[in-house]
């Protein structure tokens, strides 16, 4: 049996015309260019995702903590609120009110004359030596505060 074109087929076939049993080169191409689209745009879709995260993460951690949530709740409810939400926080630069109220903190038992918090943790966290606890009962009250 030979393989003869029909009589009433064009002589000039393009090239996307395959014969029988043979390997269709544009739907391999075409389905290389999809699986291909497909990742590009599920990468692009995580990267924008996780930019309220990636812009958070400069910041302080209780913000970015509470962006990278945001960032989850949006990702597994499909609330895109939530996501907008994790954006504007983000963006704004919330104001650092611990480092100033612990220096206020500190200036004020400098002032009462109590030792600051991290000696005190300290001091009770060291054991008493037998001499401090046989020690004069002005000695007793030097080491508990009282003066």
């Amino acid at each position: 049996m030979s393989e003869q074109i029909h009589p009433v087929a064009p002589h000039h076939l393009p090239f996307f015309v395959t014969g029988p049993n043979e390997l269709d080169g544009l739907t391999v191409f075409t389905a290389l260019i999809l699986v291909a689209a497909i990742f590009s745009v599920g990468i692009l879709y995580w990267k924008l995702h996780s930019l309220p995260e990636r812009m958070a993460h400069r910041s302080q951690k209780l913000q970015f903590e509470i962006v990278a949530v945001l960032g989850l709740i949006s990702l597994f409810t499909h609330m895109h609120i939530f996501w907008i939400a994790g954006l504007l926080l983000a963006l704004i630069d919330l104001p650092d009110f611990g480092t100033p109220l612990r220096s206020i903190a500190g200036s004020v038992e400098k002032i009462a004359g109590a030792a600051p918090e991290s000696e005190v943790t300290t001091a009770r966290a060291a054991p008493q030596t037998d001499s401090a606890a046989k020690g004069s009962p002005a000695q007793k009250a030097e080491v508990h505060g009282h003066a």
